[in-house]
């Protein structure tokens, strides 16, 4: 019988950290094997505390190290991988870094699966066909309009049809110095293309600041308002949308696990809910929040800022929605996080981008970038080894 036999992780990070809104800079891959097979994941999540999440010692019943979960079990279908969501979530439930561990495992055993039976993963998810996206372009806000209107028009010279700006001095400074902000990405861009806002939760849950944003953004036509506001202010969201009139709102990145989108969904009057993969829970969770969005009427839309692993992990669980034709597309990750796989996810001829007809997630990292970047890892207590990465590449 197939069984996990394996669980490596690899923390990898550029040689410098810089103290800037970007999560492209360090990583966490998962690789597991089974057998003769192997498949990779990655979690959206600082490395070494979700690291510890593996081999932490257990505090009691209901506080058990993962590991306790995952090595071992059988392996042979989807309803393993769904076995081991729910005695992970049981073994584990008061270890709270336990989803964002969970997610990049989840991804990992579903190529392993993919590639087992040289099928992509949302074949394996019971799709007929994965449809093209559209992507939009995710940068941070220039310093200045200035060189926010030049990053908009190197976009536009790219020939995306739709970009996203945040965080970066949004949200931070002035409402004037933020509408000038948005006009300059608008005049970069140009009438046609989408435009697309992240307030990176600036404003917590207070409502008049947001709303005092809201006239800029009507006057550029945004397609969206993203994350106003932390994950769990359901009442502020509401209140902001019955506000916003033409300015929809986008939100749910912050979600690690499927109730807390379902939640979301629910209760903060969200146009768009936007999953990271590597962070809900893995590709499990973020194809159930995907089922539940399209029976609301929701769009739901990747999160994803770093690799191209990330980005095929994060499409597979809405593949087959013709109506969710967005998706976010990193285009100002760290060389390490563009570097990872030798295997990326292209725009096509018009301009957008199609999943790989290959097994598994059809991206794998390359082990030199690993090599390169990679972090040594070995966690003790009382001189006893839990953890120590693999030196095998």
């Amino acid at each position: 019988m197939y069984r996990i036999d394996s669980v490596d992780f690899f923390y990898l990070a550029m040689p410098e950290i810089r103290d800037i809104g970007d999560g492209s800079q360090d990583a966490l891959l998962v690789r597991v094997r089974s057998g003769n097979d192997e498949g990779w994941g990655e979690c959206e999540a600082s490395p070494l505390v979700t690291m510890a999440a593996w081999c932490t010692p257990m505090s009691h019943s209901a506080c058990k190290p993962v590991s306790a979960s995952v090595l071992g079990q059988p392996l042979r279908d989807a309803a393993d991988i769904a076995r081991v969501h729910q005695l992970t979530r049981a073994q584990s439930l008061d270890l709270l870094q336990t989803d964002h561990l969970l997610s990049g495992i989840d991804i990992a055993l579903w190529d392993l699966l993919g590639r087992r039976h040289q099928t992509p993963v949302h074949a394996l998810l019971g799709m007929d066909k994965a449809h093209p996206k559209i992507p939009y372009a995710s940068q941070l806000f220039g310093g200045t309009p200035q060189e926010t209107l030049e990053k908009a028009r190197a976009m536009a010279t790219h020939g995306y049809q739709a970009v996203k700006f945040g965080w970066g001095p949004y949200g931070r400074a002035s409402v004037r110095e933020d509408r000038d902000q948005v006009h300059a990405a608008r005049e970069g861009l140009g009438p046609d293309a989408r435009l697309l806002i992240d307030a990176g939760t600036v404003w917590d849950d207070a409502i008049e600041e947001a709303a005092a944003r809201l006239p800029a953004l009507r006057e550029v036509a945004v397609t969206w308002l993203e994350e106003p506001f932390v994950s769990a202010a359901f009442s502020a969201y509401r209140s902001l949308a019955h506000q916003a009139d033409a300015v929809p709102l986008a939100g749910g990145e912050g979600c690690h696990q499927a109730h807390q989108a379902i939640n979301m969904m629910d209760h903060a009057a969200l146009r768009y809910i936007q999953i990271d993969t590597g962070r809900v829970g893995g590709i499990s969770s973020a194809h159930r929040v995907a089922q539940e969005a399209r029976a609301r009427g929701v769009t739901f839309v990747n999160h994803t800022f770093t690799t191209h692993l990330a980005l095929s992990a994060s499409l597979q669980p809405y593949a087959d929605d013709p109506h969710a034709v967005l998706c976010e597309y990193p285009v100002e990750a760290s060389p390490l996080a563009s570097s990872l796989t030798d295997q990326t996810l292209k725009l096509d001829a018009n301009g957008q981008v199609l999943l790989p007809d290959a097994p598994g997630l059809g991206v794998a990292p390359n082990m030199e970038i690993i090599r390169r970047y990679h972090q040594p890892v070995l966690i003790e207590v009382a001189g006893r080894r839990l953890l120590q990465t693999s030196s095998e590449f």
